[in-house]
């Protein structure tokens, strides 16, 4: 799981030379095309993934993702032009997709219910250590050497990745896999598309993980250009990526307890609270609040969407456990691609100030919510 926040908050401190390289203004935002095309990679890349992992089990895929991960980050490094980059950073993208859906798919292979939502939790903690340390490193390395040496840095991670697959069992034994033949496929999107409740959960999530992009990309920005801290960035994202890292740690021991159902419910509650203070204090404040109160509030914000986000995949895979592998696949390929699409909307909006973040927070919390109440209402009884 954790190559794919590598080829994201990784590079998120080179944005400055990479614009110096390709001859962009300072503080330019096509830069943050960057994110977008390699999260609509990742996002299309689910499907293939999802059905190729049913077909011929988790690993097969894994290694096949990686293969194409490592040929985008190196086509990354010797693009010529920001156009190219935007094409190789898809690849990889691609490429990313595969781990993810054989991640996700082999923890549904073995776990159901409450118990997945609490494996999912540990997993995604895992993944948010990454994005915990990914710019600091980034930082370190870009201290000492060009950008390209981050790009590096991923293809050598990657690499090691490889071999550690070779660790893991594989989780789908043959009898239960499904043929790649057309009738065999529709079946399987049908059943994901069709299952009552999943669809309401997939828009909850699509909205909730839309402005969660816009913040990966703009972060960046909006601290350099807003704020005029940029040689704070780092600290400042790995600092809420921990804050990220905390809820689903927290969410790994309580959802089990508690019940997915009622601590959504609980977690709902609390994010449309801190998204409307957010907001408050934004149009307070003309959009330029203390730094302070800002990263405290946004924090408030992260802490509650990451209570969310695995929960509401568990909820979704709950009644997918004969087509995990697509419904794992339809899951995030249709809430990254919508929600990298709704991410660069709210990112062309930026105005030097964190207004336009807030709106977007507090309107994809409102549709989350308002979705996730049809999908209570349809879903089948666990």
């Amino acid at each position: 799981m954790a190559v794919t926040a590598l080829g994201i908050d990784t590079i998120l401190p080179a944005y400055g030379e990479i614009r110096e390289s390709f001859g962009l203004a300072e503080g330019a935002t096509e830069v943050t095309g960057l994110i977008t095309f390699y999260f609509m990679g990742n996002s299309l890349g689910l499907l293939p993934a999802g059905l190729l992992s049913d077909r011929f089990g988790r690993k097969a895929v894994m290694w096949g993702g990686l293969a194409l991960y490592i040929a985008g980050a190196i086509g990354s490094i010797f693009a010529p032009t920001l156009e190219v980059m935007f094409v190789a950073r898809f690849v990889w993208g691609l490429g990313g997709a595969g781990p993810r859906v054989a991640a996700i798919a082999t923890i549904r292979d073995g776990f159901a219910g409450e118990q997945m939502a609490k494996q999912m939790s540990f997993v995604m903690a895992v993944f948010l250590l990454v994005p915990a340390i990914g710019p600091t490193l980034s930082a370190g390395i870009l201290a000492i050497g060009p950008w390209q040496a981050v790009f590096w840095m991923c293809t050598i991670a990657a690499v090691v990745v490889c071999f550690l697959v070779a660790l893991l069992p594989e989780t789908l034994p043959v009898e239960s896999r499904r043929p790649l033949a057309a009738t065999s496929i529709w079946a399987s999107c049908k059943i994901v598309l069709t299952t009552p409740g999943s669809v309401w959960y997939l828009a909850s999530l699509t909205a909730l993980f839309g402005v969660f992009m816009s913040y990966l990309a703009s972060s960046e920005i909006i601290i350099d250009q807003t704020f005029g801290l940029g040689e704070w960035f780092p600290a400042f994202f790995g600092g809420t990526a921990l804050v990220m890292l905390c809820a689903m740690l927290l969410n790994g021991r309580v959802v089990e307890r508690v019940g997915l159902s009622g601590w959504l419910r609980v977690s709902f509650i609390g994010s449309l609270i801190s998204v409307s203070v957010m907001l408050v204090i934004a149009l307070a404040t003309g959009g330029e609040p203390p730094f302070w109160l800002f990263a405290v509030m946004l924090s408030a914000v992260l802490f509650f969407q990451q209570l969310l986000i695995p929960n509401l995949n568990a909820a979704a895979m709950r009644p997918l456990s004969e087509v995990a592998g697509t419904g794992a696949a339809i899951l995030g390929m249709v809430s990254g691609v919508l929600g990298a699409v709704i991410g660069e909307v709210i990112n062309q909006q930026f105005d030097g100030t964190i207004l336009p973040l807030s709106i977007g927070f507090m309107i994809s919390a409102l549709i989350a919510v308002a979705t996730w109440t049809m999908a209570e209402r349809t879903a089948p009884a666990p």
